[in-house]
């Protein structure tokens, strides 16, 4: 396996990364929480890349797989950052976002904060606001207390191990809503979702749907579907969606 590329940030954390040199524009892939480049989503998605001669970045956000920190001191406003100021330092031309479950959440903001120059965006599973709409919304009264008290508490996970929830997660979670004011795009969006998906509901997609500002925004719902999105058929369809964006883009 080629050894990371690594880029140290303003804040000093240093993200482990991937560029793939090709035709623009640079083709992102933003994971999600607590995942890493190393899927099997970042990984089909550069062998894609290096078999179209398309520029193609995957990368770990600070505290995730070989980047540098702890998993437990970040937040989403950490990730974004990271993920912004990464694709700033690899690319000055346009980028096409595909962000997968939380790196749907942080495609949004990258969007919203008009820093970089997106062509096009595809979502796998968006999960924006999961951390106030998903986690916190389901903590019970005592579960709150002990957040608030101890800084953190872990959820169980079908990952693996439980998810240890940070007090400051939900905090900074909160200053980076993107679901309680309009979501304007302007470029062409695909979204797509399992149907037995049991992170990310077919109800936060339609509703994200339904949310958006976006002249040409598709949802594909897949029956039997999990939140991986993973097998060889998924793979494919999130393919699909990449080359649909940049035809309907003229990239």
């Amino acid at each position: 396996m080629t050894k990371p590329s690594v880029w140290q940030a303003p804040t000093g954390r240093k993200i482990a990364y991937h560029l793939t040199e090709g035709k623009g524009p640079l083709v992102v892939f933003l994971g999600g929480f607590m995942s890493d480049m190393s899927g099997s989503k970042a990984v089909y998605l550069q062998e894609w890349a290096a078999r179209s001669g398309r520029a193609f970045l995957r990368f770990d956000y600070s505290g995730h797989g070989v980047s540098e920190g702890a998993f437990v001191d970040g937040a989403i406003g950490d990730w974004y950052a990271d993920a912004e100021g990464l694709i700033a330092h690899v690319s000055s031309g346009p980028v096409v976002l595909v962000g997968s479950s939380m790196g749907g959440w942080i495609s949004f903001l990258i969007a919203r904060a008009g820093l970089v120059d997106v062509a096009g965006m595809v979502t796998i599973a968006a999960a924006p606001d999961f951390t106030e709409d998903g986690f916190f919304a389901s903590f019970d009264a005592p579960t709150r207390e002990t957040l608030d008290r101890e800084g953190v508490v872990h959820v169980p996970s079908d990952y693996g191990a439980p998810y240890p929830i940070t007090k400051r997660l939900i905090e900074d979670g909160r200053n980076n809503l993107v679901m309680r004011q309009p979501v304007e795009l302007p470029f062409v969006l695909r979204m797509v979702q399992g149907t037995e998906d049991a992170s990310v509901t077919r109800e936060t997609a339609l509703g994200l749907l339904d949310h958006v500002s976006c002249e040409d925004v598709r949802l594909m719902l897949v029956r039997g579907k999990n939140h991986s999105f993973s097998d060889d058929d998924c793979l494919k369809i999130i393919e699909q969606q990449i080359e649909d964006v940049l035809g309907l883009a003229g990239l």
